[in-house]
C-alpha cells in the first residue's frame, strides 16, 4: 500500500534520516520503534508531506505522493494522528469530529461515520457537547483518533499515541489502535513503548539515529538479542 524508498530528510542543513526504506501492506499494523530522537516522527511527517525528502520517493498504491501539498494527502485516504493530539480545545467533541470530515465523501457520510466513531468510543458520545480541552488525556487521544476516522482513512498513522498518559490508559490506547485496524484500516504506528507494540503488530522496523537497522515480524524482533538488550532491558 505504502512504499517509502530510500528517503533522506533534512531540517535545514541538519540531516535526520538516511536512506530510509520500508513498505506498509494493506490492512496490517506496521510499527516504527526506536528511542526518542531516532527519526520516527520525522518519517511519518514526511509521509504526510509536512516535510519534503531531499532524496528518495514515497508512493501510495503506485502513485507518487512526496511532491504533493499536505492538504492533498488526505484525499488519498491517508490520515495522520499527531503527537500531542492537536485538538481544538475550545470546540466541543462533536465539533472536533466534524473538522475531520470536510472533504469529499467524508462530508457526505459524516452522520453515519460519527455514529461509527461513537460506537467505537462510547465515552465520546457521552461527552459530545463537552469542550475538548476539558477532557482527560486518554479521552483527548480517543477524540484525536475519532477525528481521524471521520476522514474515512485507508491508512492511519499514529505518532506516539500513548505519550504522557497514565499507565492505566496506555493499554486502552493500544486496544484502540487494534480496534481501528479491525475496521479494515491499515495502521502505521510510531511508538517508544517497544514491548507492547511488538506484541501487537504484524511487522516492525527499528530506527536508530535516522537509519533502519532491523525489520521483521514483531514476534521475531521480540526475540532479537539487540532489541532485548537495547529496548526491553533483558
Amino acid at each position: 500500500m505504502l512504499t517509502v524508498n530510500a528517503i533522506d530528510v533534512f531540517y535545514g542543513d541538519l540531516q535526520v534520516l538516511w536512506n530510509v526504506s520500508f513498505q506498509v501492506k494493506e490492512k496490517e499494523i506496521l510499527v516504527l520503534v526506536g528511542a526518542n530522537g531516532s527519526g520516527k516522527s520525522t518519517t511519518i511527517r514526511t509521509v504526510s508531506s509536512l516535510i519534503s525528502p531531499r532524496k528518495g520517493t514515497i508512493q501510495f498504491e503506485g502513485t507518487r505522493i512526496d511532491k504533493l501539498a499536505p492538504h492533498h494527502i488526505i484525499e488519498y485516504g491517508i490520515v495522520h494522528v499527531p503527537e500531542g493530539r492537536k485538538l481544538f480545545p475550545l470546540m466541543s467533541v462533536e465539533e472536533n469530529l466534524i473538522m475531520g470530515s470536510l472533504h469529499g465523501e467524508s462530508k457526505a457520510r459524516r452522520v453515519d461515520t460519527m455514529d461509527t466513531v461513537f460506537s467505537l468510543f462510547p465515552r465520546l458520545k457521552e461527552r459530545r457537547k463537552q469542550l475538548a480541552g476539558t477532557l482527560s488525556g486518554g479521552e483527548q487521544q480517543m477524540l484525536a483518533v475519532g477525528r481521524g476516522l471521520m476522514s474515512l482513512p485507508r491508512l492511519m498513522m499514529f505518532d506516539e499515541p500513548s505519550l504522557g498518559l497514565a499507565p492505566i490508559m496506555v493499554q486502552e490506547i493500544f486496544n484502540m489502535v487494534k480496534r481501528v485496524n479491525a475496521q479494515g484500516v491499515t495502521v502505521l504506528l510510531v511508538e517508544q513503548n517497544v514491548r507492547q507494540t511488538l506484541a501487537m503488530c504484524n511487522r516492525a522496523c527499528v530506527l536508530e539515529n535516522g537509519r533502519i537497522v532491523l525489520e521483521g515480524e514483531g514476534k521475531d524482533l521480540m526475540n532479537n538479542d539487540h532489541v532485548k538488550e537495547a529496548y526491553l532491558g533483558i
